[in-house]
This record gives C-alpha cells, sequence and structure tokens, in this order.
C-alpha cells in the first residue's frame, strides 16, 4: 500500500484526501460518525470488505458505505441489503448473504444486485440447517464456505459451497462448535444469570498466516454483556479450539457497550483491524458501529483494547488519547454549569453523565437548547485545572430498536455550535456547524486546541419537534492552572 502510494506519487497523480496518509495527525472515536441517508442506517451487524484500496462497509439497515482511509465514510443507498448482511468476492463477482433471504449477486460491490438463487441441497432441521441467520461466506483459495448461526444455543455450522453455484452446498453442514455453559460470557443476561440459555451469533472467519480465526458473538444484541469470542483451527472447518482469552471483545460500562457481532480487515496501515455492533441502553436494542485494533501476540492469539475516546487513525501516528474532560460536571459540587431547560425526568446533567441509557430532553419551548459546564469545579482553597480541548462528541437520541424505520429515512439533521470561555462571561467560538447539512446521529469533530475553563454547547436546529440528547463529551488534557481565591495558611511545625 505504502508503494503504491509513493509511485502515485512520482508519477505526479494528485492524492485524494482520503488517502490514509491524509490520516497523519488525525483521530477516530466510537462509536463511529457515521453519515446516514435514505434507505440506509449504520445499526449494526457490520460486515466489512475490502477492494482494491477501497473499504465497503454493510450494515443492517440498508445501505452501503465507502472509504479509502477507514475514517471518511461516504454513504451510498444499495438496494436488496438484508438483515445482518455479508458481501464477498469470488470469481470476479459479489455474492450478497444475510438473514432470510436469497443468494445475490453483482458486477460490484454496491451493485446492483441480482438473485442468484435461493439456497439448494440444504438438509433438514435434524441435518444441521437449522434454520440458519447471520450467514457469512469465507474464500479459502478457490474454494468458497458458508457459515451461518443455528438458533438460540445450536452455535455455528459450516459447509462448503459449490464452486460454479455458491447458492448450492457441496457437501453436509458441519457442526463446529455449541454454546457452552462453562463460557460464562456466553450466558444470557445483563449478568449472564441464564445457565442454560444463550444465542450465539454472528461467525466470522479470518485466515492469518496458516491459522483460521473464527469470531462469534453472544449472549444476545439486547443486552449490554453481547460480546465476542474466538476459536481457531487448522482447517476451515474444524476442528476448533476455544482461545481462553476469549471474550476477545466486551464492555458493559460507559458509552460504547454491548460490543460484539463484527468483521475483521486489513487496514490501509497494514495492520488488523476489528468492527463491532456497539449496543446503546436507550433506546433499547438501539446500536452503532466501532472500531478498533487487533493486536496478535507471538503464539497468534488475539486481542483488542475496547476504546471510547479519541485515538490515533489508521496510518496516524504521533497523536494523543485525550481525555474526557466534561462527565458529570454538571452538578458537581461547586460547578457552576448551568442548562437552558429541562424536562421531568429527562435531565440536563443526563447529557454528560457517560451512559447511553439517559437523555437529556429540553422544553418543546426552548429554540435555542444549551448546556454550559465548568471543567473545573473547585472550592475557593483549590487552585482551578485548565484544559487543552481539543474534540466534541454528540450522541442524538430518537430512532428505533436497529434502526428499522428510524434515522436514514431522510433529514436527520442536527445543527450546532462549541463555545469556550475562561470566564463564562466572555466566548470564542470553537466549532460552528449552525449551517450542517450532513445526516449523523453520531459525531465527533477535532479543532485546534483551546485552553479553557467553560465549555458550552448550543443546538441550533434538529429533526422533529423534540430533541433528545444521549451524550455530549468534551475532549482535552490538562494545560495550566489558576491559584486558589483563598490562600490556605501553612501548617504550623512546632
Amino acid at each position: 500500500m505504502l508503494a503504491a502510494a509513493l509511485l502515485a506519487v512520482s508519477c505526479g497523480v494528485k492524492q485524494e484526501i482520503h488517502s490514509f496518509d491524509a490520516n497523519e495527525g488525525r483521530r477516530y472515536c466510537n462509536p463511529l460518525p457515521m453519515v446516514i441517508g435514505p434507505g440506509g442506517n449504520a445499526s449494526g451487524d457490520v460486515s466489512v470488505l475490502r477492494e482494491g484500496d477501497t473499504y465497503y462497509m454493510f450494515c443492517t439497515g440498508g445501505g452501503a458505505w465507502t472509504s479509502k482511509n477507514m475514517l471518511d465514510w461516504e454513504f451510498t443507498p444499495v438496494q436488496h441489503v438484508p438483515v445482518a448482511p455479508d458481501v464477498v468476492k469470488f470469481r470476479d463477482k459479489f455474492y450478497m448473504s444475510g438473514n432470510d433471504c436469497p443468494l445475490y449477486v453483482a458486477d460490484s460491490p454496491l451493485g446492483p444486485y441480482t438473485v442468484l438463487g435461493q439456497w439448494e441441497n440444504t438438509p433438514d432441521v435434524e441435518g444441521g440447517w437449522n434454520e440458519p441467520f447471520d450467514m457469512h461466506i469465507f474464500i479459502d483459495g478457490d474454494q468458497p464456505y458458508l457459515f451461518y448461526s443455528g438458533r438460540g444455543i445450536s452455535g455455528i455450522f459450516g459447509v462448503p459451497l459449490d464452486p460454479e453455484h455458491l447458492n448450492r452446498f457441496a457437501d453436509k453442514p458441519t457442526h463446529l462448535f455449541s454454546f457452552n455453559s462453562d463460557h460464562i460470557w456466553e450466558r444470557y443476561g445483563e449478568m449472564n444469570e441464564y445457565t442454560g440459555v444463550a444465542w450465539i451469533e454472528g461467525p466470522w472467519l479470518f485466515k492469518l498466516g496458516d491459522m483460521y480465526y473464527m469470531e462469534y458473538s453472544a449472549s444476545g444484541t439486547q443486552w449490554k454483556t453481547y460480546a465476542e469470542g474466538y476459536y481457531t483451527a487448522k482447517n476451515p472447518l474444524g476442528p476448533y479450539t476455544y482461545a481462553d482469552n476469549s471474550p476477545l471483545l466486551r464492555k458493559t460500562e460507559g458509552l460504547v457497550t454491548g460490543t460484539a457481532h463484527g468483521s475483521v480487515v486489513e487496514g490501509p496501515d497494514g495492520g488488523l483491524w476489528q468492527f463491532y455492533t456497539i449496543v446503546l441502553s436507550n433506546p433499547p436494542g438501539g446500536r452503532r458501529i466501532g472500531m478498533d485494533r487487533i493486536d496478535v501476540d507471538k503464539n497468534g492469539q488475539w486481542s483488542v483494547r475496547i476504546t471510547d475516546t479519541p485515538q490515533p487513525a489508521p496510518g496516524a501516528s504521533g497523536t494523543l488519547e485525550s481525555l474526557p474532560v466534561t462527565i458529570n460536571k454538571m452538578n458537581a459540587m461547586n460547578a457552576l454549569s448551568s442548562f437552558s431547560s429541562q424536562q421531568p425526568g429527562r435531565y440536563a446533567s443526563y447529557a454528560i453523565d457517560d451512559n447511553s441509557g439517559t437523555v437529556w430532553e429540553p422544553e418543546l419551548t426552548d429554540s435555542m437548547p444549551s448546556l454550559t459546564i465548568e471543567l473545573s469545579p473547585a472550592t475557593r482553597f483549590d487552585e482551578v485545572q485548565l484544559f487543552n480541548v481539543d474534540a466534541i462528541r454528540l450522541m442524538f437520541g430518537g430512532g428505533s430498536r436497529r434502526g428499522f424505520g428510524g434515522f436514514g429515512g431522510g433529514g436527520q439533521v442536527y445543527k450546532y455550535k462549541v463555545e469556550v470561555s475562561m470566564d463564562g462571561e466572555n466566548w470564542t467560538m470553537a466549532l460552528d456547524r449552525t449551517g450542517n447539512t450532513e445526516q449523523r446521529n453520531t459525531i465527533f469533530e477535532e479543532f485546534k486546541p483551546v485552553e479553557c475553563r467553560f465549555v458550552r454547547l448550543t443546538v441550533t436546529g434538529w429533526p422533529g419537534q423534540q430533541l433528545s440528547v444521549i451524550e455530549f463529551t468534551a475532549f482535552g488534557l490538562p494545560s495550566s492552572t489558576q491559584p486558589a481565591r483563598v490562600a490556605i495558611p501553612p501548617v504550623i511545625q512546632y
């Protein structure tokens, strides 16, 4: 990839802004700020395909997203995208599978897709077909395989496909593994309390060297305990060995929770990247998309550090992981924070509590809802900590479970501005998006670091009648300090 970029420069080819080299100094932040549009919403079950220097993302909710750098994603409407879509290239054709649908085929990842046919030569339920869902086609050399989930505790199945007719089974399915109650994270429930109940789903196979890594998800997409583990094998159809450091992905607190059902792709930086679904608490079952790096140790074991703060983008270096500096500073003791209005049970403090299960909803008559947050609540005896603020994240509520019938119907545009101040009276514009036209329900914006003590968010436009803010986060790092208003007398030593 780097050689290709150097060649392009030497030949006088103008580099696109989306080249991953342009990522230098840039960051990403989960949940990813995906543009949405009519016919599509990035709402989980994420499958990413790399074709040449372009990445294609497909999600439940319809549509597709393309990117050159895995940072700037452009939305494109695509017809026939099913629930839990999966797209794979085989012999210059692109095949799309999913839940409750036939196999589709196209000449381009973006379609148009036509029906190749229903699945053929499939066994009855007793033979292992077991009402399949979450299909994933994996190509090993010139041999295609289909992997899919059974129902409930059934687990994961695999079967070779006929290379001449990809919708036709070439053999009987192999049962690779099922629910194992000893793997406590696989159990159903927010506390994994159901010893005999689970929902095993979302298979995704990736080959690294001579090892096959089979990812899968449990305990169910409605839980924040939704997590992802993996098995390894020397053959696509096993036998598979459970990875004892599973779950690979699991996070139950903060904004990034219920991390599972994703895909693995080689990034533009040559590293492995894990995409995954994020399960929100509000709306119940609401979902977003996340990504993070995969580290591989000398024994071939994978690990992923799930992040919810700004991280270096693929191919970037020299960037800092800024801290969230606004969490719970609305009602903090001595805080000079304030808000324009709030409704009962939809308090302004919920917008900065690092929890996707709570929302701030201002009064319907509030035409310019605002939050003013003091970053350094201090007593008169404390020095005042100032911060260099360099980014913000915004998550708006609304929509329905998995985005069906929610976002993506058009008009989901939010307009806002962020101002900063040293004294809470004189304000400087840090970010002006009052003229925004992009449709996003999650936003991450970087700007030149600015030292401040106060941050103010004002929302100037939103879809529908009721504004609902899940979270507003300002990111930054400690800078200088101001002296306390009252000096504490020194301790006298006798």
